[in-house]
C-alpha cells in the first residue's frame, strides 16, 4: 500500500469548531490532535479507482461493503478511514471497534490460554496495520489504551448497542448470516459499518453459513445507506506474485 507520511503542524492556539472547518482545516486539525497524542497518522493514498471509490464513499457518509479477492488492501484502507475519522471527530465517533469470527477454522479450542488470549491471536493484522500507519510498533496497544480501538469477537456481541462508533467487520466471509444481521441490529447512533471480505476465501464448512455473506450483501445493495465494492484480480496490490497466483488459482478453478 503506496502511503505519505504527512508533515508535522505546529499547535494551534485555540481548537474552532469543527462544523466551520474546511476540509484542510479539518486535515490540520486532525494533525494537531495527533502531535497531542504522540500519534502522527500516514496519509494513505489510493492506488486504484475502487479504492478511491472506497476513499468517496465513506465521506459521503456511507456504509460500505468492501468485497473481493485477496491482496487488494480491503482491511487496511477500511482501517485507515475509519482511525482517520476518529483523529479528525469530524462526526463524533469516539472509537472504532473491530469485529471477526474468532473460530475462523473451528480450531481456536487447541490455542493455549483463556478465551481473552485466544482471541488477541486474531488482533495481529491490526496490529501490523497500525504500524504501518503510524510508524510505532506500539501504536495498536496504544489506541487501545486510549479507547480509540476496541477488538470484539462475535461470541460476545450479543446485548451490546455499538454507538458512536466505527464498526469494522473483518473477514465477513467467516460469519453466519445470523452473526451478521446480529452486528447490523445492535448499531445504535451515529455509527458506521465498514464490512470487509470475499466469499470465495471462507473457512466455514456448512453450505448455509457460507451463503452469509452473500445474503447479506443481497439485503444491504438495496439500501440507499450502502455502497458495495467490488475488488478484482486488476485491483490486487500487495505484491506481483501474489496477484500472479490468484489468477492461476482462479484460471483452475480454485476459487
Amino acid at each position: 500500500m503506496k502511503s505519505s507520511h504527512a508533515n508535522q503542524w505546529s499547535p494551534l492556539d485555540y481548537t474552532p469548531s469543527v462544523k466551520n472547518l474546511s476540509k484542510r482545516e479539518k486535515r490540520q486539525l486532525r494533525k494537531l490532535r495527533q502531535t497531542k497524542n504522540s500519534l502522527l497518522l500516514t496519509e494513505v493514498i489510493p492506488k486504484n479507482s475502487r479504492q478511491q471509490r472506497a476513499f468517496d464513499s465513506f465521506y459521503g457518509d456511507k456504509n460500505i461493503v468492501l468485497h473481493g479477492v485477496a491482496g487488494t488492501g480491503k482491511t487496511f484502507i477500511a482501517l485507515y478511514l475509519a482511525l482517520s475519522d476518529i483523529l479528525e471527530n469530524e462526526n463524533g465517533a469516539e472509537k472504532v471497534i473491530i469485529v471477526r469470527s474468532a473460530v475462523p477454522t473451528r480450531d481456536m479450542g487447541f490455542l493455549p490460554g483463556t478465551a481473552t488470549a485466544k482471541a488477541e491471536s486474531y488482533e495481529y493484522p491490526y496490529i501490523d496495520i497500525c504500524a504501518e500507519l503510524f510508524g510505532r510498533n506500539d501504536a495498536y496497544n496504544s489506541l487501545k489504551g486510549k479507547g480509540m480501538i476496541e477488538f470484539m469477537t462475535t461470541s460476545y456481541i450479543r446485548g451490546t448497542t455499538m454507538s458512536n462508533s466505527i464498526v469494522l467487520v473483518d473477514e465477513a466471509q467467516n460469519l453466519s448470516f445470523h452473526e451478521l444481521d446480529s452486528i447490523m441490529t445492535r448499531l445504535g447512533e451515529n455509527s458506521t459499518l465498514l464490512l470487509a471480505g470475499d466469499f470465495r476465501q471462507t473457512d466455514l464448512q456448512k453450505d448455509f453459513e457460507k451463503k452469509g455473506l452473500l445474503s447479506f450483501m443481497n439485503i444491504v445493495s438495496s439500501l440507499d445507506d450502502f455502497d458495495s465494492i467490488e475488488f478484482e484480480t486488476s485491483d490486487i496490490v500487495r505484491s506481483e506474485l501474489v496477484k500472479n497466483y490468484i489468477i492461476g488459482k482462479m484460471k483452475h478453478g480454485y476459487a
